[in-house]
């Protein structure tokens, strides 16, 4: 019997508990490739087909072309509240060395998300309906430079996208600013970026274009996009593809390109997720070579053509 080498890609989810990264548990939790996250504490479910259908719903730009053209041209145009334009130029003068904040910022919005499912839940058991599973999943897809942040978490309607991602309330943004602009550290300056609820506006320390796709149980699947300077709003052509919950899908800049390496995520993740309790799953593939017998009939095929040669 003889052997030929194939290269087979395997896909899977790094695993990384929210509850277990204390750091005289470090070695015991470190991430690995979770073979069935059903296994794992509020895990999804999952088998090859599974794993290939949520890969392929967390590609917004798996959009075809009509699709695309539709939602373009059906998009609602708004332009920032002229707090959300100054505050967004200080978070990024300030916070330009300290870029990996923006994930931390993700990771705990996702995580409040969650909460708020979860407590709606305890009183309206439809309110989990669509899934059950309290996750945040981190997906890096290199051959476009995206990074991808999705939760299973409460979502937001169209009216919730418009409001909280364009505007903030103006009793708080004076003092934001100057408390940032006081803060003597960066140390200060991010936590003062958490303390006032304006986290996902550093994401644009690393991206030139952020979309937010985002599914509530009262509201259809709605896509806001935007590139820092306006945004758009529109119904989602492809129906409800998250079931509940939101996704946030960064274009990095060049110079960002490193949050899409598996380690610097899993390193990142690690570091800020010591009060998170929810699972968060990282997307990783790897490359393995495999051996595979030659059935003996396969093998034979060649051996007349061999005796013809030797008898000539």
């Amino acid at each position: 019997m003889r052997w030929k080498t194939f290269y087979l890609a395997l896909f899977g989810v790094l695993f990384i508990s929210g509850l277990c990264l204390a750091e005289n548990k470090q070695d015991e939790d470190e991430a690995s490739v979770d073979e069935d996250i059903g296994k794992s504490r509020q895990g999804s479910k999952t088998d090859d087909e599974v794993v290939a259908r949520e890969e392929e719903a967390i590609k917004l730009d798996g959009l075809n072309v009509a699709q695309m053209k539709e939602m373009r041209d059906k998009a609602e145009k708004h332009v920032f509240q002229a707090e959300v334009n100054r505050m967004m130029k200080l978070i990024i003068n300030s916070l330009y060395k300290n870029k990996e904040i923006f994930l931390r910022e993700l990771i705990s919005n996702a995580s409040d998300a969650l909460d708020k499912i979860r407590f709606v839940s305890l009183t309206d058991k439809e309110a989990l309906r669509h899934t059950d599973e309290f996750s945040i999943k981190i997906k890096a897809d290199r051959d476009n430079h995206v990074l991808h942040v999705t939760d299973t978490g409460i979502g937001m309607t169209k009216n919730d996208l418009v409001n909280n991602l364009g505007t903030i309330a103006k009793s708080g943004t004076s003092e934001f600013m100057s408390k940032l602009g006081e803060a003597s550290s960066a140390t200060e300056m991010t936590d003062l970026i958490g303390q006032f609820g304006v986290g996902f506006y550093s994401s644009f320390l690393v991206s030139d274009r952020i979309i937010v796709t985002s599914k509530h149980n009262d509201d259809e699947q709605h896509v806001w996009e935007s590139d820092s300077e306006a945004f758009t709003v529109s119904k989602d052509p492809r129906g409800n593809t998250l079931g509940r919950g939101t996704q946030i899908s960064l274009h990095l800049k060049e110079e960002a390109h490193d949050f899409l390496e598996e380690n610097t995520l899993k390193d990142l993740v690690k570091k800020y997720s010591q009060f998170i309790n929810f699972n968060i799953y990282i997307w990783s593939s790897k490359t393995e070579e495999v051996e595979e017998p030659i059935e003996d009939d396969e093998a034979t095929k060649d051996e007349p053509e061999k005796k013809d040669e030797e008898e000539g």
